[in-house]
């Protein structure tokens, strides 16, 4: 049994139905005050990244002091619009039973993802998946910007070697980042990559929704 499930939010937990991109235009415009005409691609990617990349498109400067500027605009329009996401999004089925099922059997839990932490925690507590998750263990936008580094971070603060670790996540970016960290993955075909694109993480479900199928695939 891993000593610590890490996971993936966007697609693998969740899914906004388009709110995400509004959100993320706001606080753009906010803080730049450009409106976005281009975003860069977001799948797979963190906040930094596309931060950086979409600002290149419309020839502003990216710096670090613009970034954290942008993070707290992005974590507070989530805040602000969080019941319209309860509205508009829902919880992939079977995420909570899942994650329910992990901490019934003792398993610590938590994420690994491109958003910006305040971000992240309005999306699971909107959807009340937090109540099984040890967010202070988990990795966000802020740390890095690929998902080896969010890996790496995560299990610094959790205390847990890489083998005793496991990461679910729905893009191949997902894969590789938890293979080049040392990390078993398994992969979650319920975004916009197919299941035989995901082959290379060895496990792959086709969603969340039987709940043991899920338990044997994780080890646990």
């Amino acid at each position: 049994m891993p000593e610590l499930v890490l996971w993936d939010i966007d697609h693998t937990l969740m899914a906004t139905r388009g709110l995400g991109g509004e959100l993320w235009a706001e606080a753009f415009e906010q803080v730049t005050g450009v409106a976005l005409r281009e975003q860069a691609s977001v799948t797979g990617s963190t906040e930094r990244v596309i931060l950086r990349e979409t600002a290149r498109l419309h020839d502003i400067l990216y710096s670090d002091d613009l970034f954290g500027r942008f993070a707290d605009a992005l974590g507070a329009v989530h805040v602000r619009r969080a019941a319209e996401m309860r509205e508009r999004g829902h919880a992939l089925p079977g995420a909570a039973a899942a994650l329910a099922a992990l901490a019934d059997r003792g398993v610590r839990q938590s994420v690994v993802t491109g958003n910006v932490r305040q971000a992240a925690e309005v999306k699971l507590a909107v959807f009340g998946l937090d109540a099984y998750l040890r967010l202070n263990e988990g990795a966000y936008g802020e740390d890095g910007d690929g998902r080896p580094e969010l890996l790496r971070a995560a299990l610094e603060r959790a205390g847990v070697a890489s083998q005793d670790a496991v990461f679910l996540g729905d893009t191949p970016a997902d894969v590789a980042g938890g293979r080049e960290a040392g990390v078993r993955v398994v992969a979650v075909a319920t975004g916009k990559t197919s299941a035989s694109d995901l082959r290379a993480a060895g496990a792959v479900l086709d969603g969340l929704t039987d709940t043991e199928r899920v338990l044997t695939a994780i080890g646990a």
